[in-house]
């Protein structure tokens, strides 16, 4: 991802080499500087693989934990409109129970007579 951003890899500047001038500076200095560099180069790219990694796998989970919430909530939806349904037919049941016990009821009450 940030291949295209940076400009040398620690490979660059390990082949690196320089002109030398009769003023120029120690070749030991700046090669243990450049030691330095290169070291302090592969453990920030070791860092940004890792974070980058370390996000991929957060964001599938996020993916993961939106889709459970949507399963979730469409669960709850249907319960909740079944939970409806249920309360409506045991009215009816109700209802048909009263009924019956009127007719039953009339019924015996004209056979009485």
């Amino acid at each position: 991802m940030y291949q295209n951003k940076i400009t040398f890899t620690p490979h660059d500047i390990y082949v690196k080499e320089f002109k030398i001038d009769t003023r120029g500076y120690r070749l030991k200095e700046v090669d243990q500087f450049l030691d330095i560099v290169i070291e302090d180069y592969e453990k920030f790219l070791n860092i940004i693989n890792g974070l980058e990694k370390e996000k991929a796998d957060l964001l599938a989970e996020i993916m993961s934990l939106k889709q459970e919430l949507r399963n979730s909530q469409m669960s709850m939806e249907i319960a909740k409109s079944n939970e409806n349904n249920d309360v409506s037919n045991v009215d009816i049941i109700k209802r048909l129970s009263q009924l019956e016990k009127v007719v039953y009821e009339n019924l015996n009450n004209k056979e009485e007579k």
